[in-house]
């Protein structure tokens, strides 16, 4: 019962670690990592491209929408038995996956590991609260924002040496060995407390359709569909956001954590990630076009890029250590400044330039970006009360999917409106607008000096 109190000890604690951080790793690195291979996967399944975006998109709307049941439902039973449930799902559909022949049983095997996905990354930051002892929970933050940010940052490099010696199943089949390994260190982790309230099956519905039509009607702006399909279904999402807020204010213990947002420091870590991550999301979506359009390899591509994780791997355990001393609104606001200054000298970077001038641009971005999540992360969790971490937890990771899936619709619209003008130009506005995006993200986290 103590490891409730303040943390495992350090011999066992060593093991959940590396549980936690093999199994996050899989679920984030699944966001990405199909992308890269969707063309192999039309021609395999005789598909047209436009139908295998479903691969994606599956798997992306499954963890979304189940993100807060699933961490109400481990503030119910214990975050540890969510989480081995949850890695256990993911790795038999990741099976599921790397067998399938057709793309229904692919698209419902990707639903499915989305699911499980779900599973993990909604309890993965409240046992981290019960991993690590108080004192050196920044420390466990910053670590695990490293293997998030390196993750998401990896996933199209690592797909692209995969397909390179092998085909696209095996993509989904690496997971597997991982994920059986993964589900038996499971065990190490701490056994949390268990809430006396029942699960809300009518919330876990309606949570489900708003994030299910607003993701709809998002994904829509990126991909042309009709205006009116689109208005449809951003207003069904808004009118069941506007009847789901009200039945949870209603609620003594709420799916959608509406008491939280009532705690400053909580809603601004939330509003900061959001608009971080839409950034973010927006910067390695578009980098990519700008330096192929300046006539770059996709080799040369993916060389550029690397110094943004690798910064992120070098500066986001120093932001942990730093956040038990430094407050986040501090060191925060210093990391998001520098990520700015990174993001608005990569837009001024010169056609051409010589590697060096661009790798440590990238790298500015990725220490800003460190230096920022693990203080966020650790002040969201540390402001909301033990009972509720997992609910907290969910809306953390609910914030992150949100900021990437809005940035990347910005994008495809950029690219949509400035078509005529060529891709660097959508690129170069894409890139801008990220920077816009960090300005405001840094503005709401100096909000917290007042806090």
């Amino acid at each position: 019962m103590s490891e409730m109190l303040d943390g495992l000890a350090p011999s066992r604690r060593k093991w959940a670690v590396l549980a936690q951080a093999i199994v996050i790793s899989m679920a984030v690195l699944d966001g990405s990592i199909a992308n890269i291979a969707l063309p192999s996967i039309a021609t395999d399944l005789h598909i047209a491209p436009a139908e295998s975006i479903w691969v994606v998109n599956a798997y992306q709307v499954a963890v979304m929408v189940a993100l807060l049941p699933f961490a109400s439902l481990g503030d119910i039973v214990g975050y540890r038995r969510v989480y081995t449930w949850g890695a256990a799902l993911f790795t038999a559909a990741s099976l599921a996956c790397a067998l399938s022949r057709s793309l229904e049983v692919l698209t419902i095997a990707r639903v499915a590991q989305g699911f499980g996905a779900a599973g993990i990354m909604s309890v993965n930051t409240a046992l981290i609260r019960f991993v690590y002892p108080r004192a050196q929970l920044g420390r466990g933050m910053g670590i695990n924002s490293l293997i998030v940010s390196v993750s998401s940052a990896a996933g199209p490099s690592l797909a692209a040496g995969i397909l390179s010696v092998a085909p696209w199943p095996y993509l989904f089949f690496v997971n597997v060995p991982l994920g059986l390994i993964a589900v038996a260190m499971t065990r190490t982790l701490p056994m949390t407390p268990h809430a006396s309230h029942k699960f809300d099956w009518r919330s876990a519905a309606m949570n489900a359709a708003m994030f299910g039509l607003l993701i709809a009607g998002v994904d829509g702006l990126g991909h042309g569909e009709k205006l009116w399909l689109i208005g449809v279904e951003l207003l069904a999402a808004a009118a069941v956001g506007v009847v789901f807020v009200k039945l949870q204010r209603r609620l003594r213990v709420p799916m959608l954590p509406v008491e939280l947002f009532a705690i400053p420091a909580f809603s601004l870590s939330v509003a900061t990630s959001v608009c971080s991550f839409v950034a973010s999301s927006m910067a390695f979506v578009a980098m990519p076009f700008l330096f192929e359009a300046n006539g770059m390899s996709t080799i040369e591509t993916g060389l550029l890029i690397t110094p943004w994780p690798v910064a992120s791997a070098i500066f986001g355990p120093i932001a942990g250590k730093l956040s038990d001393k430094i407050p986040a609104s501090k060191l925060g606001s210093v990391g998001l400044a520098l990520f700015a200054i990174g993001l608005l000298s990569l837009l001024l970077v010169p056609d051409h330039a010589a590697w060096i001038n661009v790798a440590w641009r990238m790298a500015l971005c990725g220490a800003g970006f460190a230096l920022f999540q693990a203080p966020n992360n650790r002040l969201l969790i540390a402001s909301t009360p033990r009972e509720r971490t997992g609910a907290g937890s969910g809306v953390l990771s609910s914030a992150r999917l949100l900021g990437q899936t809005l940035g990347a619709a910005m994008v495809a619209v950029v690219f949509g409106v400035t078509a005529s003008a060529g891709v660097a130009s959508g690129a170069s506005l894409a890139i801008a607008i990220a920077v816009g995006a960090s300005v405001v993200a840094l503005g709401v986290c100096l909000l917290r000096l007042r806090v």
